[in-house]
C-alpha cells in the first residue's frame, strides 16, 4: 500500500518533534531514547492504520482516538513542547502541519458513521 505524500509528511513531523522533545529532556543529541523511539513507532503503526487515510485530520483534531491512553499522554507532552518550537526549527513542516490541520478540521461527521 502506497501511503499519500500527506501521511508521509506526517509521520516525518512527528519524527521531528519527538527528536526535538528527546534531544531537549533525555540528552540524547543524534539519537533518541528507547520511550521516544517506542513512541514513535507506535505513532507511525496508527497513523498507517487509520481508517480515514487520504482524509486524515490531524491526530488533534479526529474524533476517532485511537492511541493508548498512557501513549496519547506521552504525545500530547511531545506535541505541547515541540509543536511552538516548529515554525523556527523546521518552518516548512510546521507550516504544512498547520495548513493541514485546517484544511482537514471539518471532516464530513457521515465518514465517522461509515466505520
Amino acid at each position: 500500500m502506497k501511503l499519500s505524500n500527506r501521511i508521509e509528511r506526517e509521520k516525518r513531523t512527528l519524527a521531528v518533534m519527538v527528536k526535538m522533545y528527546c534531544d531537549y529532556y533525555h540528552d540524547k543529541i543524534g539519537s533518541i531514547c528507547s520511550d521516544c523511539n517506542e513512541l514513535t513507532e507506535f505513532a507511525y503503526e496508527r497513523i498507517n492504520r487509520c481508517i480515514f487515510q487520504d482524509d486524515k485530520p490531524v491526530c488533534s483534531e479526529c474524533l476517532v482516538h485511537c492511541y493508548r491512553k498512557d501513549m496519547r499522554d506521552k504525545i500530547k507532552t511531545v506535541m505541547r513542547f515541540a509543536g511552538p518550537k516548529m515554525i523556527f526549527h523546521h518552518p516548512i513542516l510546521g507550516i504544512w502541519h498547520l495548513i493541514d490541520k485546517h484544511r482537514f478540521k471539518y471532516i464530513d461527521v457521515k465518514l465517522y458513521k461509515s466505520f
